[in-house]
């Protein structure tokens, strides 16, 4: 074959060929069909990092790059740097640091950080090395994101991989044989021979080409001669395009390789030439080294570029994406073009015959996705005028998160001014306002414009332009996107923002300037904090503590039934090691070089098969047909499975109620619920196969919100109610009530592993799966039940899951029943892997809820009654829907007594997808419901909310309001450390001289404290078992019920075995849990595993320590090893079943005296600082302190994970994401339908939004006789308290508020409090152009 034939490149050291190939196959596809499978697929659209690879020396995400792009080049995957043998330094850094729990997100996170070490003082063209080895240690991760670690162990590991580089220690070792040297250093960057060759490459299908041109010439003939042919340059936009809205192209060309078309150059009068071929990065490289030396007039609109690509996506996009692709993409909501089009940017359309046509930006976009372009055309140069010494440049944007985010709005102004000198004025002799997301195209606001040109410069000018610009771009209500009020007042925000920072540059100059110049109008100190936004404000260094003593290294020990009688009885023993020690979680290293296996890692046997879900596309409807015959048609389709396969008894499941049909049979009540299930050769046969089947729908009405439901009465039958105390009598004597209800969005677990199972039939009717779950024994039953086995006859296997959080806890199960249901009946083995839009919609959130109260209080802040009716939103079947309840209504109380309380809860049930757990259960919604009342009631009795909270706080011994006495509670010692630590009252009163200095710029501080129930509140789940095998070496296999997430689980478990036998935890191992190893196990959640696990295991511990003992009392100095082997020859049981109940009561809420829910609490609390923009409604946390009460903690180190990790966690429920569906509060979307599907229109916090400084101290001399070894659980206590910067960002709303209307009454804000619910409760001169003064922006719960 010639070399123009097929593609060829270097992949990890060794030359790869590749004949022919599917035009849409991207480089992930292919990595992980050739068993690179260290590298994952996490979202499928450039989003979340996990698929991160190095391409010539760039970080990019590989589920969106073409294999075709990558021809010619060197492709380095987290295999080709490292093994768990013969690690990269960075791999090292990171298992070492504790950055890595579920490790999915891990090799991402790797090669990111891998390659900014290796690129720091690399030269790209002819730039200075500075300019290269200027680097961001946050920026290097902004493309990847971690849903576990909180982020702060993955930034101080970039520390130390850069400290270590900059040391030039020396890193040396063996060649591991996968594309690195000696040094771990890649085998050069060289592109391969015939890197400079045109190739033009047969597709897989017919009719499918694909064409790398190397010269412009030779682009527009292939694009003459193929009009229809597909231009591609990074595959951004074209990649997502085709994952979701399936479009198909059989002609694609690449430009990569036309070296000419990536040339970036500056004219002598100053004028920039882009090449369309250039990258972002690139052209960032380029700019900022002209900035910093080119005089600065003529680089204002460089400087702006550069300032909105910082935020334009993530590095990865940016590596791949070029500015001509983003223009003639023309997304009205895209960033570069309001700031081209405000630079007066023209077009270089170049045609066939080197034919060029000049197009202003201004006079591109014509219409929605339409553009002023040939088709046999192309962005041949961007050309963008230098700026002059009177001209000034901004850009803004507001989005959903900083980083790796579109743009709810953007701007970007330029404005000219002229010196009348005679006049004493400012005059504007042109301004340019360009925006975007507030219309089809990039817009400019022309009748503003045209009324400020000849206006002096001026508040007077500005604020007339304002009134009109209010009108010019007001949207209306139900416009696509939504946020209609806040996008308004946005457009008119950063015009006053781009007037303060024009007036601070003007006064500078004016006073800086060797001539006469004209005064410029004075501007108050206060006025002028609106002046920049978190986009361009020096982002302070990050730093943070984590603080455990050698407390936790001594005592606490404890002994089973078995060694004590009872069990935790305390141990005379006092030496903890190796429980107590913050060693790394035991996969770590594994998971950082890609050597540790999920599911869809797993090697499949011979012959298996893929599957899709047909899904619903109704709420609520009949399903009249279902037509396959498109389907069957497809080659490689093998069968579609529906309910005429089951019958009644098979097709139905629920883990409490079997309320769920496994595929809908003649009604479905929510969009994504299973009609059936296609099996086919291929994943991607499987889902294009799903989308060519048709269901004819009868559409019923639909009930979609808690509104909705509490209109129609539509409740689930069982409702549960707390009441203690005398509420009637509470309210008479209380001097103030208020009265107030409070929503709370739902959550999206956003695990970076989505769902996935592998059926594998054997002999005589047995079924074996490995599913991603926290649920094995549900996964065995309802599977043997779908299938019509017997339990005895099914295994569940779960070596780990890349997170979960919950979400595996109930919905994962019916996946992989699904599954096992088509692989017996093929008798051939079946895999689902969900994409991860699929997941986000059809397994359910967190419960949103909604709180009616009434509470009321004495004039010195004594509480005395709170009335609550609590109502959450189900979905569409009950799921464990009446526990999470549950556990809401047991944390209604917060920290406080309430002497008299009557709390009842409402499962609303409605047509959307059933919502289910997820860390906290239901306990952070009531925890939020009580805190907005004492927030409510502080601000009606005029006192801090911190002194209202510290006044009713719990004492010691006193009971709640169901009945449990709070033993051994820190709670008052723990608010009491932290005002101290913290310096609360220093820091607030600094605060309070701020919010004075600072009209635009509002700070906060506040601090929370909780207590979270730890136990099943279903007293039969609080069981445990465990089996412990001791081999003649010595060496211990350890087997329970648990799963592993993440969450360290297995290395505490380690740790307790370790201890017991006197062994290194190198001895110990755990290898997967296991239905046939360990039967009948509770799902791992509840916080409680590693109570219940770590009891079990000790337990066979003891048992088989017991058995040792009269070997040990003969012969007290042999070691371990040599005392087993000689129990061996004496025929002595080394192998030992463990079991635990919890011993408590339980709590019956028909008798509430008779027991308790909890076995005990877990106590914290955290001061938490935040900073608002009042102009646009963003916000940054300052500082986060933490302070846990742990017990003696088994590994203090996973500890600090799980509190940083559950904290960050707490602040995206509280601030940030928000599940969206179409229901009557969100007319835009379509009725039913589940907008945020994905990271594109999902935000879960990235590591940009930590605090500055975060501080994480465990609780000393507190320990805990109720768990094992004195320790407390931590899975989801510290997830509520990440919510304190929703109520310090309340305090700077409040301080806002203050100023503009003069009013500290209290305000209602739903959760979450995102930008847009930030802006719009700071009402101010411009809200009220947009909107009345109570509006609240709509929220679907």
């Amino acid at each position: 074959d010639s070399e123009g034939d097929c593609l060829e490149f270097t992949l990890n050291g060794e030359v790869v060929k590749v004949k022919q190939t599917d035009p849409n196959k991207t480089l992930l596809e292919y990595l992980r069909e050739s068993g690179l499978t260290g590298t994952k697929l996490g979202c499928g659209e450039g989003g979340c990092g996990a698929c991160s690879v190095v391409v010539e020396g760039e970080t990019v995400n590989s589920c969106l790059t073409p294999l075709c792009a990558v021809d010619s080049r060197n492709v380095i995957t987290v295999e080709g740097i490292g093994n768990v043998k013969n690690p990269h330094p960075v791999q090292k850094i990171i298992a070492e640091s504790h950055g890595s729990q579920c490790g999915f997100c891990t090799p991402g996170f790797v090669m990111s950080l891998y390659n900014t070490v290796e690129n720091r003082k690399a030269k790209f063209e002819n730039l200075d090395i500075e300019a290269c080895a200027d680097v961001d240690v946050a920026g290097c991760f902004d493309g990847n994101l971690c849903r576990c670690t909180g982020y702060r162990p993955l930034l101080d590991a970039a520390k130390k991989a850069l400290e270590y580089e900059e040391k030039e220690e020396d890193i040396s070792g063996e060649t591991n044989g996968n594309g690195t040297n000696g040094t771990h250093r890649p085998c050069g960057h060289k592109t391969r021979p015939g890197g400079k060759l045109s190739k033009t490459v047969d597709g897989e299908k017919e009719g499918s080409t694909i064409y790398l041109p190397t010269s412009v010439s030779e682009l527009l003939d292939l694009k003459s001669q193929n009009p229809e042919a597909k231009i591609i340059a990074g595959n951004t936009e074209l990649g997502v395009e085709h994952r979701f809205k399936h479009t198909k192209y059989n002609k694609h060309i690449f430009i990569n390789k036309i070296e000419e078309l990536k040339q970036i150059s500056l004219d002598d009068d100053g004028t920039l030439k882009i090449g369309g071929g250039a990258t972002l990065s690139k052209l960032m490289l380029f700019l900022k080294s002209k900035c910093a030396t080119l005089d600065v007039a003529k680089t204002k609109g460089f400087k702006a570029m550069n300032t909105m690509m910082k935020w334009f996506a993530s590095t990865q996009i940016r590596n791949m994406a070029t500015l001509s692709g983003n223009i003639v993409t023309a997304s009205p909501i895209s960033d570069m073009n309001p700031v081209l089009l405000a630079l007066d940017a023209v077009l270089h359309l170049r045609s066939v015959n080197n034919k060029v046509r000049k197009v202003e930006l201004k006079d591109f976009f014509l219409a929605y996705r339409k553009v002023n372009m040939h088709d046999d055309e192309i962005i041949d140069t961007i050309e963008v005028p230098p700026t002059s010494k009177y001209e000034f440049v901004e850009c803004y944007k507001q989005a959903r998160r900083r980083e790796d985010d579109i743009s709810i709005v953007n701007a970007c102004f330029k404005m000219t001014v002229d010196p009348s000198v005679e006049e004493n004025i400012w005059k504007i002799t042109k301004i340019n306002m360009a925006y975007g997301g507030v219309a089809p195209t990039t817009v400019r606001a022309k009748e503003t414009e045209k009324f400020l040109i000849g206006k002096s410069f001026t508040a007077e000018s500005i604020n007339l332009a304002l009134e009109r610009l209010s009108k010019e771009l007001e949207l209306p209500d139900g416009v696509p996107g939504g946020m209609a009020k806040y996008r308004t007042t946005l457009v008119l925000s950063f015009l006053y923002k781009f007037y303060l920072r024009a007036s601070l540059d003007l006064a500078n100059l004016s006073a800086n300037s060797p001539v006469e110049l004209p005064a410029v109008e004075s501007v108050s100190e206060q006025e002028l904090s609106g002046a920049d936004t978190y986009m361009t404000a020096e982002h302070e260094n990050f730093k943070s503590t984590q603080v455990f003593n050698p407390y936790h290294e001594k005592g606490g020990l404890q002994k089973t039934e078995v060694a004590g009688g009872v069990d935790h009885t305390p141990s005379e023993d006092t030496e903890r090691a190796p429980v107590g020690k913050p060693i790394p979680h035991q996969s770590a290293l594994a998971q950082c070089t890609g050597e540790a296996r999920y599911v869809d890692d797993i090697p499949t046997p011979s012959g298996s098969l893929h599957s899709a879900f047909l899904l619903s596309k109704r709420p609520h409807a009949k399903i009249i047909s279902i037509n396959i015959s498109e389907a069957e048609q497809i080659p490689g389709f093998i069968t579609f499975i529906s309910a005429k396969d089951m019958t009644d008894d098979t097709n139905t499941h629920g883990p409490v109620n079997r309320d769920e049909e496994l595929f809908r049979e003649n009604i479905v009540t929510s969009t994504g619920q299973p009609i059936g299930l296609v099996v086919a050769e291929t994943h991607n046969i499987a889902k294009e196969a799903a989308r060519k089947i048709k269901v004819d729908y009868e559409d019923l009405p639909a009930i979609i919100s808690i509104n909705d439901a509490r209109e129609a009465k539509s409740f689930w039958k069982i409702q549960h109610e707390i009441r203690d105390g005398d509420i009637e009598k509470g309210f008479e004597e209380a001097d103030v009530v208020v009265t107030g209800e409070v929503k709370m969005a739902g959550q999206n677990h956003f695990y970076l592993e989505t769902n996935a199972s592998l059926a594998v039939p054997g002999e005589d009717g047995e079924l074996t799966i490995f599913a991603s779950t926290q649920n094995p024994d549900k996964t065995q039953y309802f599977t043997a039940s779908c299938c019509g086995l017997p339990e005895h006859k099914v295994v569940c296997r779960m070596k780990r899951m890349g997170g979960a959080f919950g979400g595996k806890e109930t919905r994962s199960v019916f996946i992989s029943a699904a599954v096992g249901v088509a692989a017996m009946k093929l008798n051939k083995p079946v895999k689902m892997v969900l994409d991860r839009d699929e997941d986000m919609w059809i397994t359910g959130t967190r419960h949103p809820f909604m709180g009616v109260y009434k509470a009321g209080a004495k004039k010195d802040g004594t509480l005395v009654a709170l009335d609550v009716d609590l109502y959450s939103n189900a979905g569409y079947s009950t799921d464990l829907s009446e526990s999470v309840m549950d556990r809401a209504l047991f944390h209604i109380d917060g920290t406080y007594k309430f002497p008299n309380l009557r709390v009842k809860g409402y499962l609303c049930m409605t047509n959307t997808t059933t919502n289910t757990a997820f860390r906290g259960f239901g306990g952070p919604q009531g925890l939020f419901v009580c805190e907005t009342v004492m927030t409510h009631l502080a601000d009606e009795l005029k006192m801090e909310p911190e002194i209202l909270r510290f006044k009713n706080m719990y004492k010691l011994g006193q009971k709640t309001h169901f009945r449990q006495a709070l033993e051994d509670s820190p709670l008052r010692r723990l608010w009491q450390e932290m005002m101290n630590e913290t310096d609360y009252k220093g820091r607030s009163d600094s605060i309070a001289k701020f919010n004075e200095q600072h009209r635009w710029k509002k700070r906060g501080i506040s601090i929370i404290a909780t207590k979270f129930g730890i136990s099943f509140t279903a007293k039969f789940l609080n069981q445990a078992g465990a089996l412990v095998n001791v081999y003649k070496d010595g060496t211990v296999l350890v087997t329970h019920g648990g799963t592993e997430m993440g969450q360290g689980l297995h290395t505490k478990v380690i740790q307790v075995a370790a201890r017991e036998f006197g062994i290194p935890v190198s001895d110990v191992h755990i290898s997967e849990t296991a239905t046939d190893k360990v039967p009948n196990s509770s799902p791992t959640a509840a916080s409680a595993s590693s109570d219940m696990y770590g009891m079990a295991v000790l337990n066979a511990c003891e048992q088989i320590n017991a058995r040792l003992a009269g070997l040990r009392a003969e012969s007290p100095n042999l070691s371990f090893k040599e005392l087993v082997l000689k129990a061996y020859f004496a025929r002595i049981d080394l192998s030992a079943h463990g079991f635990y109940a919890t011993p408590f009561k339980g709590f019956n809420f028909d008798d509430p005296e008779a027991g308790a829910p909890f076995n005990y609490f877990t106590y914290g609390a955290s001061c938490t600082e935040v900073e608002v923009d009042v102009l646009t409604g963003d916000s940054r946390m300052i500082r986060a302190d933490v302070v846990m009460d742990l017990g003696k903690s088994l590994n203090p180190a996973i500890d600090v994970g799980q509190i940083e990790g559950g904290f960050l966690q707490g602040f995206g429920w509280s601030m940030i994401e928000e599940p969206v569906w179409g229901c009557k509060e969100l007319g835009w979307i379509r009725e039913g339908d589940c907008f945020t599907r994905g990271p594109g229109t999902y935000k879960i916090p990235a590591s940009d939004d930590i605090p500055f400084e975060f501080n994480i101290r465990l609780l000393d001399d507190s320990p805990n006789k109720k768990a094992i070894h004195s320790s407390r659980a931590v899975g989801e206590p510290p997830f509520f308290l990440g919510a304190s910067a929703h109520f310090a960002a309340r305090k700077a709303i409040a301080a806002a508020r203050k100023d503009a209307l003069n009013d500290e009454s209290f305000f209602p804000v739903d959760s979450p409090l995102s930008a847009e619910r930030t802006r719009m409760a700071c009402v101010d001169k411009f809200t009220q152009l947009t909107c009345e003064k109570d509006y609240k922006p709509s929220l679907f719960a």
